[in-house]
């Protein structure tokens, strides 16, 4: 390989142990995060012993070089690069251990050689229009520049090294550089004859492509030839220039230094700022959206850190994983794996076994041709979820080393893969977790996610599905604009977003996050934002939308001893402005705008409950008057009364409201079916009809139960459809079977069943004595006693006590 004012190939300025810089600098072209090149970078700059190395990088990150040796930085790790002003804009610069950017790195700490980054600097990747916000990630050594936008010339875009591996015969550029570099160790002899044929192999690429459609890089290249330049003069001709392979040509190039100064003439600036962050095998991965990444990279670092027997190694690892999930793999099933796998190799004549027929092996022998265990092998071994760390000494923004001191005090560490956590709020370190999470979700850092938590539904109780992801740092740098301190900025956050909030449901919302968070210096600000919403919007729809989330944070406040006060007063003004609203604003309906008020009665039911359910008091209005929720829940039943009742409200409003009160216990059975023969009688329309069965037992309310249970009901909503004219039946169907294929299927088998026996001779849903297939004639005692046992141990009984205060036919009650 030569330098940058040196010849041609081999013979003509190639490299020699005794000789390697006497053609000028030495060019190592890699390819960023493989294995092979990182080996063979380490032993070239082993033979070459440079006095100073040049990397591929953005110079402003010169001074975090000495880090990379602090005993705390374990790689994957990235640069991370931003634009003071407007953090989002931000660029990576990912390295993992098999990197051989990292290695060379590595190496010069080691040996007391100056490293330097020599790629375009950051302060102009930012700025760089075409492609905000990932221009600044390296390239690969295939070409294509990381991160995915870059730009649209007009030259045709190319793969080089599927371009090398189509040459070759191969129709996987992956597995052709397994064969040609990391099977084939780093040269038989010569340390450097790697370098030459891959230098000479993207040469020719360049002399039939140019710049390959990337036309970025013709200005990144100037930068690093001028760079080199200076290097030479200043520490002579020992000098080794790591990058991607793709630019060994143009940095070997004999340009002129004024022809390079003036394709970088004018180039747009940010002030930008440059630190280390973790980085993910994950987000190594091409699927993780990182342009310059790998497949594999959990497999990739098995072959860079396995020195010997890495096939054997390897297979032992993904046997010892589906051991830990249940799965039967033995050792038998490791050594006919690694038979299997050689012989694969052989047959299709590859050095040696790749992951490719390793994958293949492990598929025939472990998973029994199942590609199901084998996703799991991909996820976790392939890729894997390694996590990097970064000395606390690294620079960071304020925000960011809040939040790092936080983390340690609630032992909150942050983990590449994805796991639950369930939080008990009575216990304070559990409780001062759910408010960091609840606090960086409301700054745009969503660490954790919130979702049901399983066995529980109480207020006391919270569940998480957490997952870090390198790129949370960049939106903890773009959070640091509100404050220093986790808690600082979110208040500041919420005080803004209260501002500018554009609906009263936003600020509800808003509300209800401010007490998760627990925002007290935020709330009056939230709270004066939701008076004043509240008092200007007149849409029922939207008052109705927003007295869910009142209702919710009365609850959550009440949890964690918040004073909510203000908050009650204004739920009562909500509650008593949509009870007032809500009847008229029901009336003539189109089909859409019906289903979405149901949609909002359903929420204000919803909401009363909670109040009522938390025993809530909350004040009308009025300084001095107070109402508790149970009047608040009287009042709520008899605005579903006048819906039930009233004509001119749209039908699946109507019978919604009907079936809210019943199942409030407000609404005996025969006023129920009262309400239903009116709403089937001839005199109604048919699609009208139609809509009012569907708010009475549709939308997976229970309504199937209730039907097989009340035996009138099934009587008029039977005779009602038989008696639909065709005309009508056609269309009133669509609806009709949205509200009963919303059943389960065993209710929808056992209604078929009632309606096939026709009226008077159903006898309910427990139809017993009637011989129809699909009833028992009675109890059947054998399967009742089989399930005795089960329910004693449910109801904590002793199963060997038979003086138990329960008797065996107590719990066949239970039972059936």
């Amino acid at each position: 390989m030569t330098g940058v004012d040196g010849g041609g190939g081999r013979d003509g300025g190639g490299r020699t142990e005794a000789g390697v810089f006497r053609a000028g600098p030495l060019l190592l072209g890699v390819r960023h995060h493989g294995p092979g090149s990182a080996r063979a970078v380490r032993a070239a700059l082993e033979a070459a012993a440079p006095r100073v190395v040049l990397i591929e990088g953005p110079p402003e990150a010169n001074a975090l070089v000495p880090l990379a040796a602090d005993e705390d930085m374990r790689p994957p790790v990235a640069l991370l690069a931003h634009a003071v002003d407007e953090p989002g804009r931000s660029a990576f610069w990912p390295l993992a251990e098999f990197s051989p950017e990292w290695v060379a790195i590595r190496w010069a700490l080691a040996h007391d050689v100056p490293a330097r980054f020599i790629d375009l600097p950051a302060t102009h990747t930012l700025a760089w229009e075409e492609s905000p916000g990932t221009a600044g990630e390296p390239a690969d050594a295939d070409g294509s520049e990381a991160g995915g936008d870059g730009d649209t010339g007009a030259d045709m875009r190319i793969d080089p090294l599927a371009v090398l591996a189509a040459a070759a015969g191969y129709d996987d550029a992956e597995r052709w550089w397994e064969d040609v570099v990391e099977h084939r160790g780093v040269g038989d002899g010569d340390v450097f004859a790697p370098f030459v044929a891959l230098g000479e192999a993207m040469g020719a690429l360049r002399e039939a492509y140019g710049s390959g459609g990337h036309r970025r890089d013709l200005v990144r290249e100037a930068y690093m030839r001028l760079q080199v330049r200076a290097a030479v003069r200043e520490f002579g001709p020992e000098v080794a220039v790591v990058c991607g392979a793709w630019h060994v040509p143009a940095l070997r190039e004999k340009a002129a230094v004024a022809a390079d100064k003036a394709l970088l003439k004018g180039l747009p600036k940010v002030k930008a700022d440059v630190t280390w962050v973790p980085w993910t095998h994950r987000r190594l991965a091409r699927a993780g959206g990182y342009g310059a990444g790998i497949e594999s990279p959990g497999w990739y670092a098995h072959l860079f850190a396995t020195r010997d027997r890495p096939v054997e190694r390897w297979l032992t690892k993904v046997a010892g994983l589906l051991r830990a999930e249940d799965r039967m793999v033995s050792s038998a099933h490791v050594i006919e794996a690694v038979r299997l796998a050689e012989t694969l190799a052989a047959m299709r004549g590859r050095p040696l076994p790749g992951l490719t027929e390793t994958t293949d092996a492990v598929r025939a022998v472990m998973c029994e041709g199942s590609d199901v265990p084998l996703a799991l092998v991909h996820d976790r071994l392939v890729v894997g979820d390694v996590l990097g760390e970064v000395p606390e000494s690294a620079p960071a923004v304020p925000l960011q080393r809040d939040l790092a001191r936080a983390q340690r005090r609630l032992r909150l560490k942050p983990e590449a893969f994805e796991r639950e956590l369930v939080l008990d709020l009575r216990k304070e370190t559990d409780a001062g977790r759910s408010r960091l999470l609840h606090r960086l979700r409301l700054l745009g850092v969503p660490w954790g996610e919130p979702v049901a938590a399983r066995g529980s539904t109480g207020t006391f109780r919270e569940a998480w599905r957490l997952c870090w992801e390198p790129e949370l740092a960049v939106r903890v740098a773009e959070a640091g604009v509100w404050g220093t301190t986790v808690l600082g900025a979110a208040t500041a956050k919420a005080e803004a977003d209260a501002v500018a909030a554009p609906a009263l449901a936003d600020v509800t919302v808003l509300a209800e996050r401010c007490l998760l968070a627990e925002l007290p210096d935020a709330l009056p600000v939230v709270m004066r934002a939701l008076a004043d919403r509240a008092a200007l919007d007149t849409d029922v729809g939207h008052l109705a939308q927003a007295l869910p989330a009142l209702a919710r944070s009365l609850r959550y406040g009440d949890v964690r001893g918040t004073d909510t006060r203000a908050l009650a007063e204004v739920a009562a003004g909500l509650a008593e402005r949509v009870f007032v609203g809500l009847p008229p604003a029901c009336a003539a309906l189109d089909t859409d705008a019906a289903a979405e008020m149901r949609r909002h009665v359903d929420a204000v039911h919803g909401a009363v409950g909670l109040l009522r359910e938390g025993g809530t008091e909350i004040t009308d209005g009025g300084p001095a008057a107070s109402r508790p929720a149970g009047d608040i829940r009287g009042r709520w039943h008899a605005v579903l009364r006048v819906l039930s009742a009233r004509d001119t409200v749209a039908g699946n409003v109507r019978g919604r409201a009907a079936r809210l009160l019943l199942d409030d216990g407000e609404l005996e059975q025969d006023e129920a079916a009262r309400l239903m023969g009116l709403a089937l009688s001839p005199g109604t329309a048919p699609g009208e009809a139609a809509a009012w069965i569907d708010g009475f037992v549709g939308g997976g309310s229970g309504g199937g139960m209730l039907l097989l249970h009340d035996e009138g009901l099934l009587d008029l909503v039977d005779a009602w459809l038989t008696g639909v004219s065709a005309d009508a039946f056609t269309d009133v169907l669509p609806l009709l079977r949205r509200t009963f294929s919303a059943y389960e299927p065993g209710v929808r088998r056992t209604l078929g069943e009632l309606v096939r026996r026709g009226p008077g001779q159903r006898g309910g849903a427990a139809a017993a004595g009637s011989g129809t297939p699909g009833f028992a004639p009675g109890l059947d005692d054998d399967r009742a006693d089989a399930v005795l046992p089960v329910v004693r141990l449910l109801l904590g009984l002793n199963t060997d006590n038979a003086n138990d205060e329960y008797s065996d036919n107590d719990l066949v009650g239970v039972a059936g």
